[in-house]
C-alpha cells in the first residue's frame, strides 16, 4: 500500500460515497438568497458529483508534497498550505474521535485577473450509523465586472 503525505481524503469520500449508494437526501441549495428545497436519491455517481469540491481538494499529488504544515489540535488533524507555497487548497481539517474521521472541512480559494473564488465545505460522520450524515458547502465567486454570486448547499442524508 502506498504511503501518502497527507491525509487521504479522496479514499474516504470513496469509501464513505459507496455507502450512500441509492440513499436519499434531503438537500437546501441557496443561490443568491433564493432558496430551493428537493429531496432526492442519488446514485453513487451523483454523490461523487455532489462531493466534487472534496475529491477536488486532494493534496496528495507530487507537486504539493512539501506544501503544506500537517499539525494536531486535540482531536484535529490539519493541513494548512504553507505561506510560500502555492496551492487552491488552504486548508484541511479533519476531526477524529477514537481513531476514525467523524468530520472533514476545506478551504480552497482560486484567484486570477478576472476572477476569484472561495468554497468552504464540510461533512460529518454518524458515529451511531458509521455513515456520512449531514454536509454543507457554501462558493463565493467574483468574475470581473459582474455581480458576486454565493452557493450554499446543505444536505441531511436519511
Amino acid at each position: 500500500m502506498e504511503v501518502l503525505p497527507y491525509f487521504n481524503l479522496k479514499g474516504l469520500m470513496d469509501l464513505e460515497l459507496a455507502k450512500l449508494d441509492g440513499a436519499e437526501v434531503s438537500k437546501i441549495s441557496e443561490i443568491n438568497g433564493e432558496e430551493t428545497t428537493v429531496e432526492k436519491t442519488y446514485s453513487l455517481k451523483e454523490w461523487k458529483e455532489e462531493f466534487e469540491a472534496f475529491y477536488s481538494a486532494d493534496i496528495n499529488t507530487p507537486a504539493l508534497a512539501l506544501s503544506y504544515l500537517t499539525e494536531t489540535e486535540g482531536e484535529y488533524l490539519i493541513h494548512r498550505l504553507l505561506p510560500e507555497a502555492k496551492g487552491k487548497v488552504k486548508e484541511i481539517r479533519i476531526k477524529y474521535i477514537k481513531e476514525y474521521p467523524v468530520s472533514v472541512s476545506i478551504k480552497t480559494t482560486d484567484k486570477n485577473l478576472f476572477f476569484s473564488t472561495t468554497t468552504i465545505g464540510e461533512f460529518y460522520i454518524s458515529q451511531a450509523n458509521e455513515k456520512l450524515d449531514h454536509y454543507t458547502l457554501e462558493t463565493s465567486q467574483k468574475v470581473w465586472f459582474l455581480d458576486p454570486t454565493h452557493i450554499k448547499i446543505s444536505g441531511v442524508v436519511k
